[in-house]
């Protein structure tokens, strides 16, 4: 559901906006355009950086999981499995920078930026079910120690895994778009797992004894691809129930708007949801004082300019009522 905001006709405090680099504001003779280009934009240099990316992730990911079963580590096993929530990570990004580019259409008026959340659908449910299965294979590992592990081929491919994840890390650092930072943060967590086995591997090389470190780093792993799942599922929970975003404080909004401009008294109706990652949708009516009602133009530019600059929303939908109009229930007779 949409998250609404109670009528609250009180006059907001001024707030002077800030201006940054963005996509050029909307003002006389430039029309207010209602297509989805804002948000998470990425031109073609970073489309192939994500390209690149989800090559070399999906590559080692399956060396991991090809050494794995060579060598008889479980940590490399499930090593591969995270580099297959970063490759999921990866892989959304890369739909989000190829679907913006597409335009709406009369059947799909919001163009095809949902169509990432579906692919995490189902990342998410192979997500589960791949955690499911190594921590049941650890466990059994754990309670039948002295399975065979060949330590060379588990270090060397450990080693070509961490050297692959500080590449891929070197590639995606000037991303920006949500996603693409996500993938960032998968990466760094995969890193730091490549780094654990190798470390690992030393160890029961050292000590062959300490066999049982592998399932346990197993263990460790799959929690770490638990946790990104349920992650994914509440991201994509508050999609699908259009609440919100996290990090956007509606009354701030709400006292933005009203304080955009000379003549606005109030914001009601107010919504603000996500229509995928990155790109948020706004929609509220904006009351101003009669005398105002001439300086509409003014006022739309000003409130969108707050809501692009302040809040980083530039899908808005508004409209603009005078203090003295009735409500539209009122004027139909549905209202009291």
């Amino acid at each position: 559901m949409s998250v609404g905001h109670e009528h609250r006709h009180q006059p907001g405090q001024a707030v002077k906006p800030h201006v940054h680099a963005g996509p050029p504001a909307p003002g006389p003779g430039r029309p207010h355009g209602h297509g989805l280009g804002g948000g998470d934009h990425h031109g073609g240099g970073s489309v192939r950086r994500l390209a690149v990316s989800l090559g070399l992730t999906a590559t080692v990911m399956v060396a991991e999981a090809v050494g794995g079963w060579l060598s008889g580590s479980l940590a490399l096993v499930s090593d591969a499995g995270h580099m297959l929530t970063d490759s999921g990570a990866l892989f959304l990004a890369l739909v989000a920078a190829w679907l913006a580019a597409r335009p709406p259409d009369d059947r799909r008026t919001y163009g095809w930026r949902r169509a990432e959340v579906l692919a995490a659908q189902i990342n998410v449910g192979a997500l589960i079910g791949l955690t499911g299965w190594i921590t049941w294979e650890a466990v059994d590992r754990l309670r039948h120690p002295g399975h065979p592990i060949d330590l060379a081929v588990m270090a060397v491919v450990a080693t070509i895994g961490l050297a692959a994840n500080l590449a891929i890390l070197l590639v995606l650092r000037r991303e920006e778009g949500l996603n693409a930072r996500s993938a960032f943060l998968h990466v760094l967590a995969d890193t730091v797992s490549s780094v654990a086995i190798l470390l690992g591997a030393a160890l029961m090389w050292r000590w062959p004894g300490l066999t049982w470190l592998d399932p346990a780093l197993s263990v460790a792993i799959a929690a770490l691809i638990l946790l990104g799942a349920v992650r994914l599922i509440l991201e994509i929970t508050d999609i699908l129930m259009e609440s919100v975003p996290g990090h956007i404080d509606v009354t701030e909004v709400e006292r933005g708007m009203a304080g955009a401009v000379a003549g606005v008294v109030a914001v009601h109706d107010l919504h603000i949801w996500t229509i995928s990652s990155g790109l948020h949708a706004l929609s509220a009516h904006v009351v101003v004082e009669a005398a105002a009602v001439g300086r509409n133009d003014e006022i739309l530019t000003a409130v969108k300019l707050t809501l692009r600059d302040r809040f980083h929303i530039e899908h808005a939908t508004i409209q603009i009522e005078s203090a003295d109009y009735a409500h539209v229930n009122r004027v139909c007779g549905l209202g009291p």
